[in-house]
């Protein structure tokens, strides 16, 4: 069941992330003919290694992601999926689904020569964590998830089609603008249409009207500073916006929806941490309770006073005590 003091943290210190840390070694990996991926390597060497899976699917990561972990015990490894970041060729499509991002995994394993180790991701990091340890449940260690995304139909368009724009309605109209009416009934493809089009001029659009949704919603509080990542940054929107729609309009690439809750028993033996934001609009809570009541191993906190993003001071103070729990695994 959820941790009794979950829905308390008001009354107590909230943990902070690590200080400041720089990789020790950064590197490219090619992975198949198309696609190279980058990565760098944090903390101790020697350390217990855990791996930083990012969110979007395109969205990349940035230094603070590197201190949710103690630098002195873990072995923190870093990396850019397919497409995202500083990863070539840029917000490319060919080539890149789930289950190639699954076995990429396997590849940066390898090529780190790892045994086994802890998987650590949000939002669609979590998605990717869920298929990459139901595939190959003996090569981790432990699970540490926020903003459950299980990538079932019901969310996507709870999200992108109606539901979210009911509680947050000046910036749906922002993100309806871009879409004449007449394909409306179907968001995610009329996103994808442009994104995948021709002309820059209106990719450019729909990758930012796309990206400013997501981000006006991803915390308790609106944040103009978060925003403004996709406002002013035009190659992160279109890489984060191409490759979201890409995996969206083909449900992630799932063999059917649900698929990461049905083979949860793969997990069974897999001890974990669940973090979820009880605001959450962008990952409704529904999908980490969901997984919660299938995963016993899986240790349940909500944050009450959060949405979405990790940045949240509760949601912070959950994800490095989780890592702290598994320092010595």
């Amino acid at each position: 069941m959820p941790s009794p003091d979950s829905t308390t943290q008001e009354t107590k210190q909230l943990r902070d992330v690590y200080p400041e840390i720089e990789p020790y070694k950064t590197g490219m990996l090619k992975v198949s003919e198309i696609h190279t991926l980058y990565y760098e390597e944090c903390g101790n060497p020697s350390g217990k290694p855990i791996i930083f899976i990012h969110g979007g699917p395109g969205g990349g990561t940035d230094e603070r992601d590197r201190r949710f972990f103690d630098p002195e015990a873990y072995r923190i490894l870093i990396y850019h999926q397919r497409g995202a970041g500083n990863s070539l060729p840029n917000a490319c499509l060919e080539e890149n689904t789930t289950w190639d991002l699954v076995e990429d995994l396997e590849k940066l394993r390898e090529h780190f020569n790892v045994d086994k180790w802890v998987l650590f991701g949000g939002s669609w990091g979590s998605t990717l964590s869920l298929a990459y340890a139901e595939t190959h449940p003996e090569r981790v260690k432990a699970l540490v998830l926020r903003g459950i995304f299980c990538c079932r139909r019901k969310e996507l368009l709870w999200f992108y089609q109606e539901g979210a724009s009911m509680l947050f309605p000046d910036a749906w109209d922002k993100y309806l603008e871009v879409i004449p009416i007449g394909e409306r009934g179907d968001l995610m493809s009329a996103y994808y249409r442009r994104l995948t089009g021709e002309n820059e001029e209106e990719k450019l659009k729909a990758a930012t009207a796309w990206s400013v949704w997501e981000l006006a919603t991803s915390r308790l509080y609106v944040d103009p500073s978060y925003i403004a990542h996709a406002t002013d940054d035009a190659k992160f929107a279109v890489t984060f916006a191409r490759i979201e729609t890409h995996y969206f309009v083909h449900g992630a690439f799932m063999n059917e929806d649900g698929q990461l809750i049905k083979n949860a028993d793969k997990i069974k033996d897999i001890p974990g941490v669940i973090v979820q934001g009880r605001y959450d609009v962008v990952c409704p809570p529904r999908s980490a309770w969901d997984l919660h009541k299938v995963w016993p191993k899986g240790e349940f906190h909500w944050v009450d006073d959060a949405g979405h993003s990790s940045k949240e001071p509760g949601i912070v103070h959950q994800l490095v005590t989780a890592t702290d729990k598994f320092r010595n695994l």
